[in-house]
């Protein structure tokens, strides 16, 4: 019978759903009853526990990213031996390894677990929005990490966002009503802070100077790692050793959304013409953006193309690379720590410019060389590989959006976490 309701009432929202004034008031009435149910059954009673903490990536996707960082140098401080650590995830059952460290626990991402979870933890930790509902005490901590540097615009900085599923009203809605919540913001660089506050809407509601600009915690990795972690990350991947490596990251399109399946990616890549010349000398991971659903089958390209898209730490997938190969994806600026080779394979680049996303940024800027034709992207990839030089323009993109090189996990918690 439940689930009987649930179809009806979603068929229901099917159809009301049909102008943008209905639909906006479909998404009103939702939030608000979520946010009731919330109120009523967690804030309203739970205590706050000034020892734990939670942590999530990607809306749950992932161990990854700057969470992680912090919870793992949580784990080697003893100061924090005696805090709780909590993971949210969509798929719990993947990470229950992490139940062997101590005091961790892992839950299910919108659970009852979950909501109770927020509701009691003093600290949380994520980067990405967490759910509307989700009310914040005045004595709680919201540690905002977010995902990347960007170079697409975001949030209040889109004047018209053309995503399928989410209208341009309720994109700013979902961006003001986590900015409200927030403590701290980790910043890499001054440029990230001055995006992020426009993108955020902080300076309206008294919210500019909360960041901690020091450096991300997810790049700690890019400048401790060792032979031996590239050595047994390449044994685990399967990874020839007598290859180059090409990291190959292109983000999302809003644009390329199939209703009931979720964003999908339709490869703008000749990969018939790249193992033609490539496969000699070279392997190929291929990561796809965590939006994206649809799966890629590269069965054909054994042994040359290795789909890493669920492998949760990018950055193993860039300390073992020779070579990185994106399009409008923030990872370059991570990449960029490396002073390795970037390629921007941007097929589509006067399209998604215009009529997906702006840029914050000049292309001129960018760290590498500009590929809009496949068919000549095999040569600029030789060519890259051959005769790299960490030049002039690559140092002072450096300068600019990655000014700290050094670990700083340690002191963003003992600035944080008391």
């Amino acid at each position: 019978m439940h689930k009987l309701k649930k179809i009806i009432k979603k068929k229901i929202i099917q159809i009301v759903s049909i102008t943008p004034l209905t639909k906006d008031i479909c998404v009103k009435i939702s939030h608000n009853r979520k946010k009731k149910r919330y109120l009523n059954k967690y804030y309203n009673k739970n205590i706050i526990l000034d020892n734990v903490v939670i942590f999530e990536a990607y809306m749950g996707r992932q161990y990854s990213c700057s969470p992680k960082a912090l919870y793992e140098e949580m784990l080697e401080d003893e100061k924090y031996n005696d805090f709780i650590k909590v993971w949210s995830f969509k798929n719990p059952e993947e990470h229950k390894d992490l139940l062997n460290n101590k005091n961790t626990y892992v839950i299910k991402y919108k659970s009852e677990d979950y909501y109770k979870a927020y509701s009691q933890a003093k600290y949380w930790v994520s980067n990405s929005r967490i759910p509307n509902e989700i009310k914040k005490h005045d004595d709680q901590v919201y540690i905002q990490c977010w995902h990347g540097t960007p170079l697409k615009r975001l949030g209040f900085d889109i004047k018209n966002y053309t995503g399928t599923k989410t209208s341009t009203k309720d994109l700013y809605r979902n961006y003001r009503v986590d900015a409200e919540r927030y403590t701290h913001i980790i910043s890499p660089s001054k440029f990230f802070t001055e995006k992020i506050t426009s993108a955020f809407g902080l300076k309206s509601i008294g919210k500019e100077n909360i960041f901690i600009e020091k450096g991300y915690p997810r790049n700690d990795f890019l400048y401790t790692f060792t032979e031996q972690d590239c050595i047994s990350i390449k044994e685990k991947l399967s990874i020839p050793k007598d290859k180059k490596i090409i990291l190959y990251a292109p983000t999302w399109r809003e644009n390329q959304h199939q209703p009931g399946v979720g964003y999908t990616y339709n490869l703008g890549v000749d990969f018939d013409l790249l193992r033609k010349q490539l496969e000699k000398d070279y392997v190929i991971l291929f990561r796809a953006h965590y939006f994206i659903s649809n799966l890629f089958d590269f069965d054909k390209y054994k042994e040359f193309i290795i789909d890493v898209s669920k492998y949760d730490d990018i950055n193993h997938l860039y300390v073992v690379s020779d070579m990185l190969i994106t399009d409008y994806s923030s990872v370059f600026f991570d990449y960029a720590n490396l002073k390795r080779p970037i390629l921007f394979y941007m097929y589509d680049f006067d399209e998604y410019k215009n009529k997906m996303r702006d840029f914050y940024l000049s292309v001129d800027e960018l760290p590498g060389p500009i590929v809009k034709n496949k068919n000549y992207l095999v040569r600029e990839i030789e060519k890259l590989s051959n005769d790299f030089t960490y030049d002039k323009n690559y140092m002072k993109f450096n300068e600019k959006f990655n000014p700290y090189s050094k670990p700083c996990s340690k002191f963003i918690l003992n600035k944080i976490i008391k």
